[in-house]
């Protein structure tokens, strides 16, 4: 028996052996590679002619390959010799060498010698050579490499390949080569050999069968009578047989020497593409010749690569055995492999490699199928829970494995029938099985992904008919009924088929293989929409009456509304079912008050009563009728809760009003004035409720958007409406900036949010654009705008101070944490929005990047593309926001921080993470390089006056200058001596006789005279002298800048103005937005507020269901200094885009 095991310690760098001869058994000519051949004489042959060369033919494909093969072979059969050296010249300049193989060489020296002297002529500097390098040319050659090599060998197997020469001499040549220490003469040389040993399987395979005719037809003539054999053919095909198992013993020689000479040397070679090679055609040669290769002997060394480190490498190995496994010929002769190698196939399931797992889970699939008896239960447990995987991919391979072990009809089963004697579909079983699998692997919140991961391999995912049955009819004799947790994993089931086959899309958060859908996918999930509608229309309104009462089950069934087609109510006349669904849903809102089912109820609605819809009126006159009894109930707890001192707990319910007001414009019903007096009751009123005060926070929040929205939507609004409008608005900013601070964190948060999205919603560029101007679209006059003034920006500020920037508790469990993250990056992403859309200084944002470091893993992702947005809009008064950022993070450092304390080594580091977001052309960041610079030296010498007697000391932010020289490295040369003039002459700084506390300034300049910005310590010395200097000073006792003459040209140009005025951002008519994976263009960008209709009515929700949406992307304007003032396409943004934070949450 064969021993599989790996070997100890195998090593997987280049080995060194010495060239090695063709060994004996390849015929009386063969010439040990080492060894001299015998002179011959001279020859009058001269060198190659390049542009005649196989190389420079074969690169430039100036003919059939085929054609090529044939000339030479007919060279060849002219003048072996010439032949020869004009193929091995071949295979030199392939490597990249550019070194000639002149006949005199080729007839005198050894190959190790001819090798020796490309070696020499080898440029191996730029790392280059024609297997590695890019482009359409040499991938064109690449290929046609290895064609040559497969189409030369077969034209020669008749006759020449036996001659004990022309193989004997390449193959010499090719096994010198793979032991070359140059990388490209090893590739293209392990290359050539793997492929020739390829072609050579191919012939012994032609061979073997033509041995095999030759023996029956030898047969069938002994066969034959006496008196009728031809005793002639029998003598030749005699001697014919004779010669084809000579030629095919001499095959495998060559075969057996190769893979001797080569293989066993380079399958553990140190470059990774080299041993891909070899795996990869030892693969082809066990399915192309399983009698010598598919054997435990040449088994082992693909076995013993899967443990390889390259990625690359393992997944060659894997597709090297899949298709063995897929053969249930071969399959036999891998059990001995198999058991040795199954636990790391397993193991490579996990492997950090997508790839490599997808192929790993294909193979043990493959093993399941048709060896079965290798794998044990708790090997196919490994797989199971893939099926949840993010990698879309690998949970499709995962659930065909899952699918072939437990998900299989069984023929012989019984027929089931329901209670009533209907007949029950074949998948019951399977989705009953299926049931309990997502029960067992305990992963409920995920049942999306198990859905995705089958929907495409096993039909009963389609099946709405049996699933529906499960749910609505009692079992029959033999069933066990659904128990409570089956039930509603089997709803969720249901809701994730119907999402899956009415929208054709992948789950969010999983990778999908593909981004659209093509035209014959679009027709299958059209027609599997039409088939999941036919089936709910008469079930659904059962479905909702019978589990109604359960809050999950409910938010999966009203979920399934959405997917379908709903024109088929009036189209299959089946208006009643309609009827009956409106009216069990109007029975069941008044049993839940959970805001999750509150607001599935309002979606719901939202989609029933769309204006297209045939349907659309009737449902629309019945939610009027159900808010009109809504706002009854709402109205009688509204004086039960203001009549009574302590008002009853039941009245706080009554604000389901609220969800409503998510996805409907309730201004008719007129209820701003009970809104407000609800939301200033915390002010007010000694006793209240958080979630009342809350909620009416929200709900006049809405009042307002529906108001501004109706009013941009009408074209003409009324100016005293208006007025109105803005009263309220102005009372509504000034009574929730007070809340900003308050401390129940419920009513802080519902402000905070609300002010956030209001502040977008009514924000001055709103404002019609200017008349003239490119793009201008008709829009009303006069729209109603509100500016954030410092006491709101500071409560803004405020309030994410103590509630976003804050430590973790480590008392509270792993689940709240991440729900307390979550909602702190909500909350963040809110504040980003405004500095994003210009509706706060950008200045604002330094209070946000001063945590960068700090809470980095945390907040780290959002920071950055709020500074990348903030780039595109405005880049010199982002790089003042830098500024100012560093100086306040300088500013916060304890009074007796040193340069090696941690905060300063954080500020530090800070500063690196900023410059690093500069990019790397300094030339393109000049302008912003000098402003930067030159705040940060206002901002380091501050406090200090030259022509003052206390100038001897330093000043007290001298340290900065440690920081501002992170920035030098970006300044350019001349700007460098203009900065450090600037200091001298501007600031009368001297350098000479500084003492240890002026060491920051010293490594400033020393960082400016150096050519690559960085400074050394102490590298400025000086003997005697002063800091002291002539020149302009300033008041003693006076704070702030110092009064001096400034170098203009230290002065970058503002741009177009001063101060963030001149950086609008960009309307979101104009912007990229993602809400719910759509952009705002395409809900705002479309031309008017009619535009935005649909996205409007999405709800303030997303701040009770996290939305997964994106932050909204201003235009890139990263080229302009200063932008015109935006132009108004509708209302600034949606209801759901301004509860989308998901850009930022990602």
């Amino acid at each position: 028996m064969v021993e599989l095991s790996q070997p100890s310690g195998p090593t997987l760098a280049a080995t060194t052996n010495t060239a090695v001869g063709v060994v004996g058994g390849m015929g009386a000519g063969a010439t040990p590679s080492g060894a001299k051949r015998a002179r011959r004489g001279p020859r009058p042959h001269e060198l190659e002619d390049e542009d005649s060369s196989l190389f420079a033919i074969i690169k430039q494909g100036r003919g059939a390959l085929q054609q090529i093969a044939d000339e030479w072979i007919q060279q060849y059969k002219q003048d072996r010799d010439a032949a020869l050296v004009r193929l091995l010249q071949f295979f030199i300049s392939s490597s990249g060498c550019k070194g000639r193989i002149t006949m005199q060489m080729y007839l005198n020296d050894s190959y190790a010698e001819i090798i020796r002297k490309m070696t020499e002529q080898f440029d191996e500097d730029s790392g280059e050579y024609p297997l590695i390098m890019t482009g359409p040319v040499w991938r064109k050659f690449r290929s046609s490499f290895v064609d040559f090599i497969t189409i030369l060998i077969r034209q020669c197997q008749y006759s020449v390949i036996y001659d004990q020469f022309m193989t004997d001499t390449v193959i010499s040549l090719l096994t010198g080569l793979t032991d070359s220490q140059v990388r490209a003469f090893r590739h293209t040389s392990t290359l050539a050999a793997v492929k020739l040993v390829t072609a050579l399987v191919e012939v012994s395979l032609s061979v073997s069968i033509n041995l095999d005719n030759t023996q029956r037809q030898y047969d069938a003539e002994r066969l034959k009578a006496q008196n009728r054999r031809a005793h002639d053919r029998l003598d030749g095909l005699l001697k014919n047989r004779q010669k084809l198992q000579e030629n095919l013993e001499e095959i495998k020689t060559m075969i057996t020497y190769l893979f001797k000479g080569v293989f066993i040397h380079r399958y553990r070679d140190s470059q990774a593409e080299i041993r891909t090679i070899c795996i990869q055609e030892i693969g082809q040669w066990m399915k192309k010749m399983p009698n010598v290769f598919l054997e435990d002997s040449y088994l082992k060394y693909v076995g013993w690569t899967l443990y390889d480190r390259v990625s690359e490498v393992r997944l060659t190995c894997l597709k090297s055995l899949q298709p063995l496994y897929e053969d249930p010929n071969a399959v036999n002769k891998l059990e001995l492999f198999s058991s040795r190698f199954k636990s790391r196939i397993l193991d490579m399931t996990l492997d950090k490699d997508s790839e490599v797992a997808v192929e790993a889970v294909r193979c043990v699939t493959c093993m399941l199928r048709n060896l079965d008896r290798i794998l044990d239960d708790k090997d196919a447990e490994n797989i199971y829970e893939l099926v949840y995987s993010s990698h879309r991919p690998l949970a499709v391979a995962a659930a065909e494995f899952l699918n072939l072990k437990l998900f299989q009809l069984d023929e012989h089963a019984p027929q089931l029938r329901t209670k009533k004697g209907k007949k029950r579909s074949q998948n019951t079983v399977l989705l009953r099985d299926l049931v309990q699998f997502f029960i067992e692997s305990e992963l409920n919140e995920h049942a999306a992904y198990l859905v995705d991961s089958f929907f495409d391999i096993n039909d009963m995912l389609r099946d709405w008919e049996a699933m529906i049955d499960l749910l609505l009819e009692e079992p029959g004799r033999g069933e066990e009924p659904l128990g409570d947790l089956q039930e509603s994993s089997l709803i969720e089931i249901l809701a994730c088929c119907a999402r899956q086959a009415a929208t054709g899309e992948s789950p969010v958060g999983r990778q999908a293989s593909r981004k659209q859908l093509t035209n014959r996918e679009m027709r299958q999930v059209q027609e599997d929409k039409q088939r999941l509608t036919e089936h709910l229309i008469p079930t659904l309104a059962q479905l909702i009456l019978k589990y109604g009462e359960d809050t999950g089950k409910m938010l999966n069934l009203l979920s399934l509304v959405q997917y379908m087609d709903l024109d088929m109510f009036v189209s299959t006349r089946q208006e009643k079912h309609l009827d009956l669904l409106l009216k069990y849903m109007q029975e069941s809102i008044v049993k839940h008050t959970e805001t999750e089912v509150l607001l599935s109820f309002a979606r719901v609605f939202e989609s029933l009563t769309q204006e297209e819809l045939q349907i659309g009126s009737k449902c629309l006159a019945v939610l009027s009728t159900l808010i009109d009894r809504l706002v009854e109930s709402y109205k009688q707890a509204y004086l039960n809760y203001f009549q009574e001192e302590r008002p009853d707990e039941d009245d706080k319910y009554a604000l389901v009003i609220f969800a409503f007001y998510s996805y409907h414009d309730l201004t008719s019903w007129d209820l701003w004035i009970s809104l407000l007096t609800i939301f200033r009751s915390a002010q007010e009123r000694p006793f209240y409720y958080e979630e009342v005060v809350a909620r009416g926070i929200g709900c006049a929040y809405f009042a307002l958007f529906w108001q501004q929205y109706r009013q941009m939507k009408e074209g003409q609004p009324d100016k005293n409406e208006q007025k109105d409008l803005k009263k309220c608005v102005e009372l509504f900013f000034q009574v929730t900036t007070a809340y900003l601070s308050h401390d129940e964190k419920s009513i802080a948060t519902e402000a905070y949010v609300s002010i956030c999205d209001l502040l977008v919603v009514f924000s001055r560029h709103n404002e019609p654009a200017v008349a003239g101007q490119a793009g201008d679209r008709q829009q009303p006059a006069g729209v109603v705008s509100f500016v954030a003034d410092a006491g709101l920006q500071s409560g803004l500020v405020h309030f994410m101070q103590r509630r976003v920037f804050v430590e973790d508790d480590p008392d509270t469990d792993e689940d709240a944490k991440i729900e307390e993250l979550h909602n702190r990056r909500t909350h963040l992403a809110c504040f980003a929005k405004l500095v994003v859309y210009n509706c706060v200084p950008l200045q604002l944002a330094s209070n946000m990047f001063v945590h960068y470091i700090r809470f980095y893993n945390d907040f780290g992702d959002i920071m950055k593309t709020t500074l990348q947005k903030c780039k595109e809009i405005n880049k010199r008064e982002t790089t003042l926001c830098i500024a100012a950022t560093l100086q306040k993070a300088f500013s916060q450092l304890p009074a007796n921080s040193d340069r090696g304390s941690p905060g300063f080594v954080a500020l530090k580091d800070l500063a690196r993470r900023f410059n690093l977001s500069f990019g790397l052309d300094a030339a393109k960041v000049r302008e912003l390089m000098r402003c930067l610079h030159e705040e940060g030296v206002k901002f380091a010498l501050a406090d200090w006056d030259p022509a003052s007697p206390a100038a001897a000391a330093p000043p007290h932010n001298l340290a900065f200058f440690d920081v501002l020289a992170e920035f030098s490295n970006k300044l350019l040369r001349e700007d460098k001596a203009q900065l450090a003039q600037w200091l001298r002459t501007g600031w009368q700084v001297r350098t000479n006789g500084l003492g240890p506390q002026w060491q920051s300034l010293i490594y400033y300049l020393s960082s400016l005279e150096s050519p690559d910005g960085g400074g050394a310590e102490g590298s400025i010395s000086g003997a005697t002298g002063s800091v002291v200097g002539g020149g302009p000073g300033r008041g003693s006792g006076q704070r702030g800048r110092p009064k001096r003459q400034r170098d203009s040209s230290m002065t970058p140009s503002m741009g177009g103005g001063q101060g963030q005025a001149s950086a609008v951002a960009p309307s979101p008519g104009a912007t990229a937005a993602a809400a719910a994976s759509t952009s705002i263009q395409s809900a705002a960008g479309a031309g008017g507020p009619q535009a935005v209709s649909t996205a409007v009515k999405r709800s303030r929700r997303d701040q009770m269901m996290p939305p997964a949406e994106n932050l909204a992307t201003p235009a890139s304007t990263s080229g302009q200094q200063q932008q015109q003032p935006p132009q108004s396409h509708g209302p600034t943004t949606s209801v759901l885009q301004l509860r989308s934070h998901q850009q930022f949450l990602a």
